[in-house]
């Protein structure tokens, strides 16, 4: 029987060499419990990142006092559990050593029964500066490699990569006690892990459970496991046995409710329990729920070379989502209801699947919780990004257990998709990446002892029904080209870091693009939440510091003045900025899914920020929708329509469906040639039927005839929509000469607000073409149904906001006057400035 006392909530704190302590919260931090007493400004402001993390090279004490009784001394197995503790810390109970420990990444249970008193107990951990050891390995060690952004010798801790910076994050390796710290004191009997394995009957409408237990047994010589299992329609399972090591409970469940990812089915979860009986009472239980599904990733030859595709309960899907990283430099503020919306918000852009990346650290369980609720796959990552790691025993021993604890926790997730070994680090080696070629030879075998040997040995002994993938990207391991197009996974960035254009994307055939990406700037309201009016130039030191991929800030003018014409201030910028993004990871997911069976999944990198930042994320750090992803919800929806020039601008176009349902769908396509007050210049139609998880091209037109000379194709686009019973679910318009070149007109806008009861719906009416049309509202932020859109007719476009997600509700009335539309059209100035 077990007892947990909680010893979360509120404990001292100090910097080791201050006199007095203060008052201080657990879970949280350092960082956290100093902003909660104001004796910091927030780090994210200005340039405050710099003096924050020099606080990081102190040490400080964190303490609490509890008590014990007699009762509970006399249990048969006491520990302090310690779910997660950041990073290098000496944990002592009543002054007393008990334990030292280095990886934020585990969870550790100490033996706690010979430093406990009945009566006041004290515990106190003291934390040692993770920036101060890392800097002095650095100086110590032949290792000189760091990612971009990063502080030197950062592979030296478990502690997550990302809190020493990167190329879209501040350097900010703050410390504490993140995730509950309690007492466990068990009696009699403890139930120390079930592992639960699946096998489907597809033939026989059944699937059987295999329930494994580890049992721990003190005062009793045997005991009783049983497993009852709910379904999500209320039908009750259960087993039960005599506990023998090494034997299992079997169940059988029939006529299983399967588990299927966003947009190609339900998420049913079934509710699980494993009770531990003995003596005739409970003495431990286990609850979980799991989704019964099968995944598994193909790896099997084809024509091209060797396809890699998540295989759910026997289809192959095209995998569309995004890069995970974690949701703020300050890991306690990552809230369950900041998880929760932001997988929400995935499942509503037509995500099915999420990179969970190895930089960062493994989430709480509310993500997961929320992966399984929306159908979200998880590609998950092990912790390791973008390093050169030094094997020794210390190190294995740390690696292989924290494997370990992850595996055990997440192995039962409906949502898990495979397992990956690390970040980069594969093609790093194997590709002879400058930086890396110089260490010794020594370091390039150990990462095949570590990603080819201790982990997957490891993870495959607690998990042995999940893909191990050894590195993204990869083409199977062993330095065997990883970066192969034609095998694998591959991350393309050629277009961003390279700077070529990103029509470059059509050039490659992927089998499966897990990272590239496109670089803008936040919304104008994020941008002030960390500057002054005079801080507001995008060259300015604040807006550079907020800008970690070197010179990205001229990159992406580079990529504007490619695009579109020169915006006219700083909110027209990141306006532009966010368009570009959008247009070009759209002309890569389309033509990615236009060749669907040969290329087999698109996550773009990235979806979130930890920090107001210029970044490649589709949703800021404060919850913002970027363009891009407005744009998601349209480019991944399942049934949607793609336009393919026959070369970039020109008049000949081929015009796709694509199906990623599992049913077929009838289909009407219509393509219209139309000038900018929307008179109809040609127009060509074709009705097809889709079949299930198909891409085809079903019509070409040649617009050529009705284009006589250079001014008219400035003056003219084709717009194209696709009908499934008369209603529209998928548009696009195609130019045909540059946007900057193309003359857009300067329309008026008629807008309304209405008030629908639990939304408010915006109708937006344009005098003419209206192109990336974005609606917001000057003092309230919304998600709205869809934005960034073109306006191709003089219809009303509608479109709704739920007032349960404004940031504050001040009626229709209230949000009819805040609210704005503006195009690319509004971006740039058009006064004549010579005379």
């Amino acid at each position: 029987m077990q007892k947990k006392q909680l010893l979360s909530g509120v404990w001292e704190w100090k910097a080791a060499d201050d006199p007095a302590f203060r008052r201080g919260t657990v879970p949280g931090s350092v960082l956290c419990d100093m902003l909660d007493l104001g004796l910091i400004e927030d780090p994210f402001w200005r340039l405050n990142e710099y003096p924050t993390r020099e606080l990081m090279g102190r040490d400080y004490i964190y303490r609490r006092s509890f008590s014990v009784s007699e009762e509970d001394l006399s249990a048969d197995r006491i520990e302090l559990v310690c779910e997660g503790i950041d990073t290098i810390a000496a944990v002592s109970i009543n002054g007393r050593p008990a334990a030292s420990v280095d990886d934020m990444h585990r969870t550790h249970r100490i033996p706690a029964a010979d430093f406990l008193k009945p009566g006041e107990n004290e515990i106190i951990v003291e934390f040692s500066s993770a920036l101060r050891f890392v800097r002095e390995e650095d100086a110590a060690n032949d290792i000189h490699y760091a990612s971009t952004g990063s502080i030197h010798g950062n592979a030296a801790i478990r502690k997550a990569h990302y809190m020493f910076g990167w190329d879209w994050g501040p350097q900010l390796p703050d410390m504490g006690i993140f995730r509950d710290i309690y007492i466990e004191y068990t009696r009699d009997a403890s139930l120390d892990d079930v592992r639960i394995r699946q096998f489907h009957f597809p033939g026989e409408n059944r699937v059987d459970l295999t329930i494994e237990a580890e049992v721990s047994l003190f005062g009793t010589e045997t005991a009783e496991l049983r497993a009852e299992i709910e379904s999500p329609r209320g039908k009750h399972f259960s087993v039960n046995g005599i506990y023998r090591p090494g034997e299992n409970l079997v169940l059988s469940i029939p006529e299983p409710e399967l588990w299927w990812p966003n947009n190609l089915g339900d998420q049913p979860l079934y509710s699980v329990t494993v009770r531990l009986l003995a003596g005739g009472a409970e003495q431990d239980r286990y609850d979980c729920r799991i989704g019964l599904r099968t995944i598994t990733v193909s790896t099997d030859a084809d024509e091209y070379g060797n396809e890699f595709a998540f295989m759910v309960n026997g289809v192959k899907i095209f995998a569309m989502g995004a890069n995970y990283i974690p949701q703020d430099s300050l890991i306690p503020r990552i809230t369950p209801q900041r998880y929760r919306t932001m997988v929400k918000e995935c499942a509503e852009a037509n995500f099915n699947c999420l990179r969970v990346w190895g930089g960062g650290y493994y989430p709480g369980d509310a993500f997961y919780d929320a992966c399984d609720e929306y159908g979200i796959l998880v590609w998950q990552d092990l912790m390791f990004a973008c390093n050169v790691y030094a094997l020794n025993d210390h190190f294995e021993q740390n690696i292989t257990a924290e494997t370990r604890d992850v595996v055990r926790r997440l192995r039962h997730r409906a949502c898990l998709g495979l397992w990956c070994g690390n970040n980069e680090m594969e093609w790093g080696w194997g590709e002879g990446w400058k930086r890396i070629l110089g260490h010794h030879p020594r370091y390039k075998a150990d990462y095949l002892k570590i990603f080819e040997m201790v982990l997957p040995r490891e993870l495959i002994k607690h998990d042995d029904q999940t893909f191990f993938w050894p590195s993204s990207p990869s083409s199977g391991g062993a330095y065997d080209f990883p970066n192969d197009p034609d095998r694998g996974d591959q991350h393309y960035w050629e277009v961003w870091h390279s700077g070529k254009p990103f029509t470059e994307y059509r050039a490659s055939h992927f089998r499966f693009c897990s990272e590239y990406g496109f670089q803008s700037f936040p919304h104008s309201k994020t941008l002030a939440s960390f500057t002054l009016p005079e801080d507001r130039n995008i060259f300015s030191e604040v807006m550079e510091s907020h800008q970690k991929n070197g010179t990205a800030n001229s990159k992406i003018f580079t990529y504007i003045s490619d695009y579109f014409r020169y915006p006219k201030d700083l909110d027209s910028i990141a306006y532009i900025s966010q368009i570009l993004q959008l247009k070009a990871i759209q002309y890569g997911v389309e033509h990615w899914r236009r060749n669907r069976g040969r290329c087999m999944g698109s996550l773009y990198w990235q979806l979130d920020d930890c920090w107001p930042v210029a970044s490649w994320a589709s949703i800021d750090y404060f919850g913002r929708w970027k363009a891009l992803h407005y744009g998601a919800k349209r480019f991944y929806a399942p049934l949607i329509a793609s336009a393919c020039e026959r070369e970039e601008l020109d008049t000949e176009i081929t015009y796709f469906i694509h199906n990623d349902s599992l049913k077929s769908e009838q289909c009407r396509l219509e393509v219209t040639l139309m000038d900018t007050e929307f008179k109809v210049l040609h127009s060509a139609g074709i009705t097809a039927e889709a079949p299930p998880l198909s891409a085809a091209a079903v019509l070409t037109v040649d617009f050529a005839p009705f284009i006589p000379d250079g001014n008219t194709r400035k003056r003219v686009f084709a717009r194209y929509r696709l009908l499934r019973k008369d209603s529209c679910v998928s548009q696009g318009t195609t130019m045909f000469v540059k946007p900057k070149h193309f003359e857009l007109p300067q329309v008026s806008y008629e807008t309304a607000v209405t008030d629908l009861g639990d939304t408010y719906e915006i109708s937006v009416r344009a005098g003419g073409f209206s192109n990336y049309t974005e609606v917001f509202f000057r003092n309230t932020d919304a998600v709205l149904s869809d934005n960034f859109f073109d306006i191709t007719g003089p219809e009303a476009v509608r479109i709704t906001a739920e007032k349960s997600r404004l940031s504050r509700d001040p009626g229709a009335g209230g949000l009819a006057q805040e609210l704005a539309v503006r195009s690319a059209a509004d971006s740039y100035a058009r006064e004549e400035l010579w005379n």
